[in-house]
């Protein structure tokens, strides 16, 4: 097992916590640190946060009269966060609810003190973690029979994107008003991350990949993927890793939980 090589493709600062999982749970196992898999972090998208004031006073004004406040991900949150912390609990009325698409998102309101025991905000999402994504927060959102065409919703995300959920609500007659908080900036081809990529075996690699849109960059370096292995957790990752040609694709649950277990059954193998 010490030969292969596992490879995780997180936002730089966003990897440590899924290689750290995956360090403690092979030694739990039983696991001697020598036949360990190298475990390698190719941030193919790095997250910059926007930080401009004109952007806080436009957001400051839209919550004011925001029905519905969703973050389509962990880095919506912490950018939203990091942009009007500490006023967001001055800023919303607590009874106005609020959307995530799934649990990571959830832990990181939690991270700022948002649904937390003693939290009085309302925190929509998916019940099923089978469908943590945009279709799976529409089906929650519909229990709530609101008349849409008297709602204002608020949608914080990255530039670009996709756009199915704030299209969805538009046609049910919402007012929607995404609000791009940061920007996803690939990672360059001259990078020094990149060395340890192309001196790995690719027939004894697993990539744990998060992002359809990092999976399509990652189609333009062009690497031996014909002989990889990828496993993500949702099946729209796994077309986009079947599109730029990995040799065996997964689909796992959503959650580090289960990228952990997949990844400890391919070590398997």
């Amino acid at each position: 097992m010490g030969n292969k090589t596992i490879v995780i493709t997180r936002p730089s600062g966003q990897s440590q916590h899924l290689s750290q999982m995956l360090e403690s749970g092979l030694l739990s196992s039983g696991m001697l640190p020598e036949h360990c898999p190298r475990i390698i972090t190719l941030p193919l998208l790095n997250i910059l946060p926007k930080t401009d004031e004109s952007l806080k006073s436009h957001i400051q004004a839209s919550l004011k009269a925001a029905d519905l406040i969703i973050f389509v991900s962990p880095n919506a949150v912490e950018c939203t966060m990091g942009l009007l912390h500490p006023a967001w609990q001055g800023l919303l009325n607590p009874a106005v609810p609020i959307g995530v698409m799934g649990g990571s998102s959830q832990a990181a309101l939690k991270q700022h003190g948002i649904g937390t025991q003693g939290s009085l905000s309302n925190i929509i999402l998916p019940t099923d973690s089978a469908h943590w994504d945009s279709e799976g927060l529409w089906n929650e959102l519909q229990q709530l029979d609101w008349d849409w065409t008297a709602k204002k919703v608020i949608i914080f995300k990255g530039e670009g994107g996709r756009d199915w959920l704030a299209n969805t609500l538009e046609n049910a007659g919402a007012q929607v008003e995404p609000i791009s908080v940061y920007a996803r900036v690939p990672l360059d081809p001259e990078d020094p991350a990149w060395h340890a990529i192309h001196e790995t075996d690719f027939s004894q690699s697993l990539w744990l990949l998060t992002s359809s849109e990092a999976v399509r960059y990652l189609g333009q370096a062009k690497l031996p993927l014909d002989t990889a292995m990828a496993i993500c957790p949702h099946h729209r990752i796994s077309d986009a890793a079947e599109q730029i040609g990995f040799g065996e694709v997964f689909t796992c649950e959503p959650g580090d939980a289960s990228l952990v277990a997949a990844a400890q059954a391919w070590l398997l193998i």
